[in-house]
């Protein structure tokens, strides 16, 4: 063993001698002198010892450039990211402030029109109940005219027939028994036939101007009555082209959502109905029957046609509240965005298949839509991972999460916590990893946000 090692040694050494001799032109043995009261010493620098001095010097300056140009470039690049997060947190403030704004503006105009709608409802209700009384009254008028004209041709017939019995009374002039009257006695029965003449003569005139007077109210009142229902045409008028108008100032804004988020509007809306059968009383569709000359059809298809933009309207905000128009977190800087970038672990290009942001670990997660948690726990890269199914096949995914606020199987809201930011899993630091997909896929959770940035 002491052999080899010796051999060892030897061979060593014969290998730092070759080296030196092939050195021996570069870097030629120096001398260095150490001189003291006594005695004078050398230090012999031998070519492989200089060689190795000189390489550790150059290798240690380079080092020490190097790290100084590192630290100098993180210096300026720290102040720009600083000032750029600085820039970008007041315009996300301010946008904030102005989205909370126009959010309240169009809630406060949502009950404006739910207070006119009311309003309009319950004059609605009172011209028909007006509607329905002056039908009823025209209806009992043209039947007292009936019954006047009735008992005035009655009372016609009647004189007519008293006349003819007087005639017959004044051509028979003998009694039953075929003996000539004495002229007292005929000037007698004349008398008597012209006093039943008069007197019926009299009740007939009666009865005919009450008749005619009766038809000149009659006629003034279904003239009144006239007048009334064009009136309430008119105020119906005015009053369904305000519903209407605000009817479609309140859908415009929630139909501008769904296109520019890239949904199908009718896909939407249909869906939404077929799971939605619940329809209020106050938006079923009006039917009335009435009788008599006067059509309410066109009045009533106007209101139908208010109350299907309502009900279009509810559909409208059920499905807003079904679908992911909202951010995940609040007061959050955006540190990447969705497509292809750079991986920022291997540094080469990948896709991306969701959004960043950044905040203080334990900011809190908000779900963006109402829906039932797929999943929550933890998932590979994604780290603490929660998947929320939302309907018409769509899920979002918020990952890299501190903790996890909810179980799987749960119902939750928007707005409603779901955990808080983190790093864990495939991350490089605290951060949410936020996507949206849509049978599988995933899509740019920007575009839904963007979508409902006036709204949400």
């Amino acid at each position: 063993m002491a052999d080899k090692i010796r051999q060892g040694i030897t061979g060593l050494q014969r290998l730092l001698d070759r080296l030196d001799q092939r050195l021996e032109k570069r870097f030629p043995e120096q001398r260095l002198f150490l001189k003291s009261d006594s005695a004078t010493r050398y230090v012999r620098l031998r070519p492989l010892t200089q060689a190795v001095g000189i390489f550790s010097a150059v290798t240690f300056f380079a080092w020490g450039v190097l790290a100084a140009s590192i630290l100098l470039m993180d210096s300026i690049g720290s102040g720009n990211i600083r000032d750029q997060a600085a820039r970008e947190q007041a315009y996300y403030e301010t946008r904030l402030n102005d989205l909370a704004a126009e959010r309240d503006a169009r809630a406060s105009e949502t009950e404006t029109a739910q207070s006119r709608f009311t309003y309009a409802m319950e004059r609605i209700s009172d011209m028909q109940s007006a509607l329905l009384a002056s039908e009823q009254r025209r209806i009992e008028l043209e039947t007292g005219i009936e019954v006047i004209q009735r008992t005035l041709r009655r009372t016609v017939d009647e004189r007519d027939a008293a006349r003819a019995h007087g005639a017959e009374l004044a051509r028979t002039l003998t009694d039953e028994t075929g003996t000539a009257r004495t002229g007292a006695e005929q000037a007698q029965d004349v008398a008597q036939t012209l006093d039943f003449l008069m007197s019926a003569l009299d009740t007939a005139t009666s009865e005919r101007d009450n008749a005619a007077l009766a038809a000149d109210d009659a006629r003034r009142q279904a003239d009144h009555l006239a007048l009334e229902v064009r009136l309430i045409q008119d105020r119906n008028t005015r009053i369904f082209a305000q519903l209407e108008e605000a009817i479609e100032m309140s859908v415009s804004p929630l139909e501008r959502i769904f296109t520019n988020a890239g949904l199908s509007v009718d896909t939407i809306l249909r869906q939404v109905r077929s799971g939605y059968q619940s329809q209020s009383a106050a938006l079923q569709p009006i039917s009335m029957s009435t009788s008599g000359s006067y059509d309410p059809d066109s009045d009533e298809a106007r209101a139908n046609r208010v109350l299907a933009g309502l009900d279009e309207l509810n559909l409208y905000r059920v499905a807003t509240e079904r679908l992911p128009f909202a951010r995940p977190v609040s007061g959050a800087r955006q540190t990447s965005s969705f497509g292809v970038r750079r991986d920022p672990r291997t540094g080469a290009s990948r896709q991306h298949n969701g959004v960043d942001w950044a905040a203080a670990q334990g900011t809190t997660i908000t779900a963006t839509s109402a829906g039932r948690v797929k999943f929550a726990g933890r998932q590979g890269g994604y780290g603490n991972l929660v998947i929320i199914e939302h309907d018409f096949g769509i899920e979002t995914y918020y990952a890299h999460l501190h903790r996890i606020n909810v179980s799987t199987g749960q119902r939750v809201s928007r707005g409603d916590k779901i955990g808080g930011m983190g790093t864990t899993g495939r991350s490089t630091g605290v951060h949410l990893h936020y996507e949206i997909r849509v049978g599988g896929t995933p899509l740019n959770p920007m575009t839904y946000i963007r979508a409902a940035q006036n709204v949400f």
